[in-house]
């Protein structure tokens, strides 16, 4: 097996690509050991000394490093542990992992539809190259819930990318949409 590597924008993150599904239509970001119980493959990396985050993608893994851990040492470790833990097939997620619900009136069923398509086909791809992604949360009152996650989570422009780039995006394609905010 062989697993690629690139930079982000966020020069605290590397992008792990190993050439096969990590996650496929979903993602899992996690913000600390605890998070990570839900990820045989998360918890294993948070047992790496100097990870401070990790995101799983559809076929990639993103990892943020402490500020004191150094790429030249743990990089071999993170490559050595995921292929270790990929090549040996260990589960991604634990089977009675669940992901978060979104927030939506189901009477905002076909906006909600509309925003979902423009972040699967326009954003989404090009955040997934930095090594992030972005998760529709919910959709009230014209406002949308996004979550940067990855890379993107850390990232000192990922508050102009969302209000300036998304938002102008999604008020141009759905006039229903006032404004987009960041999900905590």
């Amino acid at each position: 097996m062989f697993i690629e590597t690139e930079g982000t924008p966020n020069p605290a993150t590397l992008k792990f690509l190993p050439g096969r599904i990590i996650l496929g239509d979903k993602t899992a970001d996690f913000a600390d050991a605890d998070a990570a119980l839900i990820s045989p493959l998360a918890e294993a990396l948070f047992g790496l000394d100097g990870v401070a985050r990790v995101f799983l993608g559809g076929d990639f893994v993103t990892v943020t490093k402490t500020p004191e851990a150094d790429w030249a040492v743990l990089k071999p470790s993170i490559l050595g542990l995921l292929m270790d833990h990929l090549v040996a097939e260990r589960p991604i997620l634990r089977a009675d992992a669940v992901l978060e619900a979104e927030d939506v009136d189901p009477a905002d069923a076909e906006t909600v539809a509309l925003i979902k398509e423009l972040l699967d086909n326009r954003i989404r791809p090009a955040v997934a190259g930095d090594g992030g992604d972005i998760i529709f949360r919910g959709y009230r009152d014209g406002v949308v819930s996004l979550r940067m996650q990855g890379a993107c989570a850390g990232c000192p422009s990922s508050t102009a990318t969302l209000k300036h780039g998304i938002e102008n995006m999604l008020k141009r394609y759905i006039p229903e949409v006032v404004s987009v905010t960041q999900a905590v």
